[in-house]
């Protein structure tokens, strides 16, 4: 995860860092390329951004999930101190390009976390693992997003920061948006049920609350895989 730096460069240099045991003649050419995308674009800014997102557009299912993950509840720093200040608003963009690593066909994770409007944390790297269906690499994203989040959702209280509620969480892949909203759905891969049980009992405790985002709206695409110059501009 990264919390200073380039965000629409975090991909390229993760897929870049693949290479530094034995890298070849175009693995140079492409790191000069990135350079020479630096050199033009040195007036780039992350923009602070401290107004909350209006999210009353967004369906987001609200169900009871104690029969199902009962007792659930999100970890409080016992020695925290007292929040202080206006509460902040966490939302959360998580996508997935699956197997893009034509190499080992593993996945690539992309997840960014905003507080207000302003990137905090981006996270891009390759999978772990080999999964078969688009389904997989989502799921297996989002655990990881959610386990980022739980980690700075737990910072943030022990600095002293009071939080808005729940995190507003963003997926592009409907069918695991269905699979962690609605406590009736059954999980039909079961070797992703480590993410399935992960998500959903967080969701349960409402660490936080997801919904289904469109691929083309989904910030996090640029940590996934090579865009144009234009949409990292944008």
């Amino acid at each position: 995860a990264v919390e200073l730096g380039r965000i629409e460069l975090t991909f390229a240099v993760s897929l870049m860092s693949r290479f530094t045991n034995a890298p070849r003649t175009d693995h140079m050419q492409k790191v000069l390329h990135m350079f020479t995308y630096i050199k033009r674009h040195l007036d780039s800014k992350l923009v602070f951004d401290a107004y909350t997102r209006d999210w009353s557009h967004i369906t987001f299912l609200n169900h009871d999930w104690a029969d199902f993950y009962p007792g659930a509840f999100e970890a409080i720093p016992p020695n925290a101190p007292e929040p202080r200040g206006r509460a902040v608003q966490l939302n959360m963009f998580c996508d997935a390009a699956h197997a893009n690593d034509h190499v080992t066909r593993r996945s690539t994770t992309g997840i960014i976390i905003f507080i207000q409007g302003t990137p905090i944390l981006w996270y891009s790297k390759r999978q772990a693992t080999i999964e078969t269906s688009t389904f997989g690499s989502e799921f297996v994203a989002l655990k990881i997003a959610t386990e980022l989040l739980e980690g700075l959702r737990y910072r943030l209280r022990m600095m002293g920061i009071p939080l808005q509620g729940t995190t507003n969480t963003f997926c592009d892949n409907d069918s695991v948006v269905r699979n962690v909203t609605d406590p009736t759905s059954v999980l039909a891969k079961k070797h992703n049920a480590l993410a399935y049980h992960k998500v959903r009992e967080s969701v349960a405790a409402k660490t936080q609350r997801i919904a289904h985002e469109f691929g083309r709206f989904n910030l996090s695409d640029v940590l996934t895989k090579n865009l144009p110059v234009y949409k990292h501009k944008a």
